[in-house]
């Protein structure tokens, strides 16, 4: 059971970028699933998830309209797109996954992490 993040980079201001995270040992559209993001020296956030119960997409306000959450089913695999890049994305993401009854992107009640993968943004 694992999750493994990759599509992280190096991109300049307005610049995008996708990230992936594909699942093996257990089936993403039967979990709450997102992204979080740890800068340097601040705690992790959440960016963005995709809510089992209801199929809804949450999203941090400093994010809304730039990025978008997704699956494919087929792939077992997560997305994020994001566009419009900022400094203020710069970050280590990660990707995880909960149980279904998870109706809240708070990275607390994820139980299923991958290893993280590198944003940098330059102004």
């Amino acid at each position: 059971v694992q999750l493994q993040a990759s599509g992280g980079g190096s991109v300049q201001t307005g610049g995008s970028l996708r990230l992936s995270c594909v699942a093996s040992g257990f089936n993403l559209d039967r979990s709450t699933i997102g992204w979080f993001r740890q800068a340097p020296g601040k705690k992790r956030e959440a960016v963005a998830c995709i809510i089992h119960k209801d199929g809804r997409a949450t999203y941090e306000d400093s994010v809304k309209g730039r990025f978008t959450i997704s699956r494919d089913d087929a792939k077992n695999t997560m997305y994020l797109q994001m566009n419009d890049l900022t400094p203020e994305d710069a970050a280590m993401y990660y990707c995880a996954a909960g149980s279904d009854i998870v109706v809240v992107c708070v990275d607390a009640f994820l139980n299923r992490w991958g290893q993280g993968t590198q944003v940098t943004v330059s102004s």
